[in-house]
């Protein structure tokens, strides 16, 4: 294989002892590969992240590529990302082998095989110094739509990376799979009982009458056949057993794993999903509408896309996640409790791109937001002239609108009175009646709820109905405000990183950080957001936060509280004034600074070193304001 990616390469004109183009490629360029390769990279994200926590600190970087070989999206240790950066394997970088030739993304996408490339087997010379292991990811109709690859420093390559790769990479295809066929019967299949549920079992779906439509990686290895080869067959010719026997073994309740017996003679255990789904079922089958890839390289990244990124290590919001996999799916619906900003509308989205509804429609509907004289309009659409101002013929509903996917309704506890028997007889009966219309029409939805308020209270003041409350709360979860997590510092690291461009490197003064963990965050996550925001925008393209890139009402805000620990040693002095000392009204922001400046000097007897990096400002900064602290406290 190595010799014929040689041989391609020289064809090519590749030249070996080139230096690598590291040319950006327009933004405009990578933003639209970025939305072809929307579904992709949706489910890729997530399973990126778990790939690099299993290499992390082995100076790697994990890359998500498009069909033809550009690099969409990189995770990597700090300091193997300026290797990486000076042989181009940045976002929006060719790596197919018409440009770089041999080299492990561009020959797995042209062998449609997953392979390593060692150092040596590199065709151009500056690639030499890379070991690479890169799987091939194939959509569910068996044509390629992208690459995984893991590279590093050749020194420290481990013989088990393209093992995790390809598993990386077969179950993005799982993800991706999972949802592509919503009302086809679904079998998932092996030879042992006890893998069903696991990345190697094998899934293969087929309409109703039986036609074959696809299958995954691992049902085609079982099968013994090509996905070119499967598409000649049928259910009854794969499993010698008419489709009508697959609804009769499982047209129950009882999902009990059955045996079947393959073409090739091989006995398999199964389980299939053949049923038309239940008034709150989720499509058996797959995905939901994908959160937004970044759109240039200038702009943020989705900062949750899943459970699993969610899970920074509190035990309550451990907690939480685990329910919420263990009813995933289970035609159970979700309420989710707590404070404004505390990342309800998160979770939700989460929940949803778990889900098996994951390529479908995820609709949010704040219910506080929307006046209540439109808020019928929005959540079931109407027909031309249905009132004064309708739109010309008419509009589909929010509830319409997630037909086969996800309705979150937010602040629920918001909607008025005598909307909610229309909600409830429409998650009953599964149909909607948009204003003016007449006649219904059908809606498979799951929902979610969220509220800050408490609706039990609300119930006994006949103010939310009690029918539509036990309707929506299957499984009721509370999340915790912000100053009540033991996560913090992973919950801020994630914010920010979530906040920075591709390739852009942003730290945290140590002092600064202390300072964020004592406040009270009234506004939980979503004001943390918009603070590190614009820390970030101040900061610029590379830096660390230090105080003076805190906004001014914030640190306005901090003046008037009292306990502001320096150091945990020292729990009772404050921040940002002089031991023994208080904040009063009448300082200004500019004592803010220089008292800020004045206890990391004490802190650090007079290194003004240590005290700039603690603060996150340059020694010339502490320097310019010395006539304005007390001399004893320079060195």
């Amino acid at each position: 294989m190595i010799d014929k990616a040689h041989q391609r390469s020289q064809s090519y004109g590749v030249a070996i002892h080139d230096e690598p183009d590291c040319s950006s490629l327009a933004k405009g360029r990578l933003s639209d590969m970025l939305e072809e390769s929307r579904l992709l990279f949706q489910h890729a994200a997530p399973v990126m992240e778990t790939l690099y926590e299993q290499i992390a600190n082995t100076h790697s970087m994990v890359l998500l590529t498009s069909a033809k070989g550009m690099v969409l999206h990189s995770l990597g240790d700090n300091d193997f990302l300026e290797k990486a950066s000076r042989v181009a394997l940045i976002p929006g970088m060719d790596w197919s082998e018409k440009t770089k030739g041999t080299n492990a993304i561009g020959t797995a996408l042209s062998e449609e095989e997953p392979i390593t490339i060692y150092g040596s087997q590199h065709y151009m010379s500056a690639n030499k110094s890379l070991t690479c292991s890169c799987s091939p990811i194939f959509d569910p109709y068996g044509q390629v739509v992208g690459a995984l690859d893991v590279t590093g420093d050749h020194r420290s390559h481990h013989q088990h990376t393209l093992a995790l790769v390809r598993m990386s990479a077969q179950m993005i295809e799982n993800h991706m799979f999972a949802g592509s066929f919503p009302k086809a019967v679904r079998l998932h299949f092996h030879s042992r009982p006890e893998f069903l549920g696991t990345l190697v079992e094998g899934i293969a779906v087929f309409t109703p009458e039986g036609r074959f439509l696809s299958a995954n990686r691992s049902a085609q290895f079982q099968l013994g056949l090509s996905f070119n080869a499967l598409q000649a067959h049928t259910f009854s010719s794969l499993f010698d057993l008419p489709i009508s026997a697959l609804f009769e073994l499982f047209g129950g309740s009882v999902q009990a794993p059955r045996q079947l017996c393959m073409h090739n003679g091989v006995a398999v255990w199964c389980r299939a999903e053949a049923k038309p789904a239940s008034p709150w079922a989720a499509p058996q089958l797959a995905p939901v509408q994908p959160a937004e890839p970044p759109r240039s390289a200038a702009q943020r990244k989705p900062h949750f896309s899943s459970l699993q990124y969610l899970d920074t290590g509190d035990p309550q919001i451990a907690a939480i996640i685990h329910k919420l996999r263990r009813v995933a799916d289970r035609d159970i619906p979700v309420m989710i409790l707590g404070e404004t900003g505390s990342g309800k509308d998160l979770l939700a989205q989460a929940i949803h791109n778990d889900s098996a509804r994951a390529g479908q429609p995820f609709v949010p509907v704040n219910c506080a937001s929307i006046p209540e004289s439109l808020i019928e309009a929005e959540l079931f659409g109407y027909e031309e002239g249905a009132f004064t101002g309708a739109r010309k013929k008419g509009a589909m509903g929010k509830i319409a609108q997630a037909h086969g996917g996800t309705l979150f309704l937010d602040e629920i506890g918001d909607m008025p009175k005598h909307l909610q028997a229309r909600l409830l007889r429409v998650l009953q009966e599964r149909k909607v009646s948009p204003l003016g219309a007449g006649k219904e029409v059908e809606v498979d939805v799951t929902v979610i709820s969220a509220t800050h308020k408490n609706l039990k209270e609300m119930i006994a003041r006949g103010e939310f109905r009690e029918d539509l409350y036990y309707r929506l709360n299957g499984l009721v979860v509370r999340l915790p405000a912000l100053r009540e997590r033991s996560d913090f510092e992973l919950v801020v690291r994630k914010v920010l990183q979530s906040l920075c461009a591709s390739g852009q490197q942003m730290d945290i003064a140590p002092a600064v950080m202390e300072l964020l963990a004592q406040y009270h965050w009234p506004g939980n996550v979503r004001q943390l957001h918009n603070l590190l925001r614009t820390a970030v925008a101040m900061v610029g393209d590379q830096g660390c936060i230090g105080l003076h890139d805190l906004p001014d009402d914030f640190l306005e805000e901090l003046q008037g509280r009292s306990a502001w620990p320096a150091t945990p040693a020292a729990a009772t002095d404050t921040l940002l004034a002089a031991p023994g000392e208080a904040l009063t009204d009448s300082q200004r922001l500019q004592d803010v600074t220089l008292n800020a400046m004045a206890q990391m000097l004490r802190l650090h007897k007079g290194n003004v070193s240590a005290a700039a990096k603690a603060l996150g400002v340059s020694r010339n900064t502490i320097y310019r304001k010395k006539n304005l602290l007390p001399p004893d406290l320079l060195d």
